[in-house]
């Protein structure tokens, strides 16, 4: 079992900037791919970005594309997530969790909200 630590959420003008961070009660290297999800209200959960354990490999989502930088350092058992050029569609509750997810592995989210 691992439980996961998200933080760095806020309240931003749009153009801005935020980096999130997530911490992992132990080693994620296991993991292998870890992501960072969100979910606006009325939406489902989708995933933003992903990162492969040796940090070989990202992918993003295409509205995020240019704007958005997901890292991880598997010493100190985190990721990083971050968030240039913010919109006011990028507001939302972001998560992140292994990927594909693990539903016992949910934590509670960091806030974002873009204001126009």
């Amino acid at each position: 079992q691992v439980q996961l630590v998200e933080s760095g959420g806020g309240l931003v003008q749009a153009g801005g900037s935020l980096r999130l961070s997530c911490l992992a009660s132990r080693s994620i290297f296991s993991f292998n791919t870890m992501g960072w999800y969100r979910q606006a209200p009325g939406k489902q959960r989708e995933l933003v970005a992903s990162i492969t354990s040796r940090s070989r490999g990202t992918n993003y989502a295409d509205s995020v594309k240019g704007r958005f930088t997901i890292s991880r350092d598997n010493a100190n058992n985190t990721v990083y997530l971050q968030m240039n050029s913010l919109k006011p569609e990028d507001t939302a509750v972001y998560y992140c969790n292994r990927w594909p997810p693990q539903n016992d592995y949910w934590g509670q989210g960091t806030q974002v909200t873009v204001s126009s």
